[in-house]
């Protein structure tokens, strides 16, 4: 298949999609060698963990812009066109240069699958691809988050001035293990030899199994509550309020974010550690104002994202425990009094039974609906399994959405939610957004 345009170039990413998950690096490397080790002529920053690394990433991106720096990210999966994945200051790689790149790597990909190594996955391809854009544009820092896990992710090719590690949770647990021990081990695998990491995770076995491997790769590292710490002031109208103290020097500062969950104060005081550590030991120049303003501005689509308003119509990513957990807080926080409907899809290997039974307490009425995704579970099967009181299921999202709405009174709110995937499809209904 020859690739002359942008859309054939994206539909030869998707059909490598058949090839799924093949943890290692052995195919990433092979294609990095034969393009001149593009990883190895940029500056970045690795970021793992089970939740909260888009917005990470994006609070990074954002204080290190308002400082004056070009900032690379590479990110997944998309909202709104598979280009968001590879971007620079915000601005997604252009589909000429993702054509361009594809040319180069296209040739590469059929001569590495005829070996014994087999076929690069899709992740594997754009993770080449982005190194490939960076190398060239050269920005002051790249901000690389892992697709899944860490060790064995192809992201993992790269040697960071920093590795940061979000939290540790329940999820892929098929592909990294059962355990907090055994899937904290997996994102620890980023750690790397004389490179600092620092972690938000909070778990005992999670917090001892980053310790061990940050003293075997002789790797500085920082603790949330042992070498900084973060305090919720409130929850306001326009976001969440907090205080940042670094334990060394006792210093505290007040941040105001507008990304909505108590949650997302631990990502914010995450890049505002991970920054200060760039101040401190890379001579990055970023003034208190530019973290000041960096914070408030950054702001994450499909991140507890208000599309709606009157009713408040709101999306948000939460695809595990872990992640509905902190929505269930954040509508606490924000919704407490009102009457919350719930809209929900998800893929059938989530353990969304487990997922559902949070919501409990806060859901008024749930609609269970899928979307056109290989993996995605039934309507009814979702429903089957619910432990909801008040649901029903409609098969097309699309009535389901208009049903829901067409209930839904001025004080009402609608939380769509359940996948990642499924909230980037249901999204480009709502016009005006970014």
């Amino acid at each position: 298949m020859n690739v002359d345009t942008y859309r054939e170039a994206l539909e030869w990413i998707h059909s490598l999609l058949k090839f799924g998950v093949k943890p290692g690096l052995k195919r990433v490397e092979w294609l990095l060698e034969r393009t001149g080790n593009p990883e190895k002529k940029i500056r970045s920053i690795h970021i793992a963990g089970t939740n909260g690394k888009g917005s990470t990433v994006e609070y990074i991106r954002s204080i290190m812009n308002e400082a004056g720096y070009s900032v690379g990210t590479f990110t997944s999966p998309y909202l709104i066109s598979f280009n968001e994945r590879v971007s620079l200051n915000r601005i997604p790689i252009s589909d000429e240069k993702l054509l361009h790149y594809v040319r180069i790597v296209k040739p590469l990909v059929e001569e590495v699958a005829l070996t014994d190594l087999g076929s690069p996955t899709e992740f594997e391809v754009i993770t080449v691809i982005s190194l490939l854009y960076f190398a060239d544009k050269q920005p002051d820092i790249v901000v690389y988050e892992t697709g899944l896990g860490g060790l064995y992710d192809s992201t993992n090719v790269i040697t960071p001035i920093l590795s940061i590690i979000t939290n540790i949770g329940f999820d892929h647990m098929g592909i990294l293990g059962e355990t907090l021990k055994e899937i904290a081990f997996q994102k620890a695998g980023i750690i790397k030899q004389d490179v600092p990491v620092i972690t938000t995770a909070d778990q005992t076995e999670a917090r001892e199994v980053i310790q061990l491997k940050a003293k075997e790769m002789n790797a500085q590292n920082y603790f949330l509550d042992r070498d900084f710490s973060i305090e919720h002031i409130e929850s306001t109208n326009s976001g969440e309020r907090f205080i940042y103290t670094d334990t060394e020097n006792k210093k505290s500062m007040e941040f105001d974010i507008s990304m909505m969950g108590t949650h997302q104060i631990k990502n914010a005081g995450l890049a505002v550690a991970s920054v200060k550590f760039l101040t401190r030991a890379h001579r990055f120049e970023v003034s208190l104002s530019a973290i000041t303003d960096g914070l408030r501005k950054a702001n994450w689509a499909g991140r507890f994202e208000k599309v709606s308003h009157s009713p408040d119509i709101i999306i948000d990513g939460a695809h595990n425990e872990q992640g509905v957990a902190a929505l269930k807080q954040t509508l606490n926080n924000h919704y407490g009094e009102k009457r919350i409907f719930l809209l929900f899809a998800a893929l059938e290997d989530k353990a969304y039974a487990t997922m559902l039974q949070d919501l409990v307490s806060v859901i008024y009425e749930a609609c269970f609906t899928t979307f056109d995704f290989p993996r995605a579970a039934s309507a009814e099967q979702l429903l089957r399994e619910s432990p909801l009181g008040n649901s029903y299921s409609i098969s097309s999202w699309n009535k389901a959405l208009q049903h829901i709405k067409d209930q839904l009174q001025k004080d009402d709110v609608l939380i769509i939610t359940g996948s990642l995937y499924f909230i980037s499809e249901i999204r480009k209904t709502f016009h005006n957004l970014e």
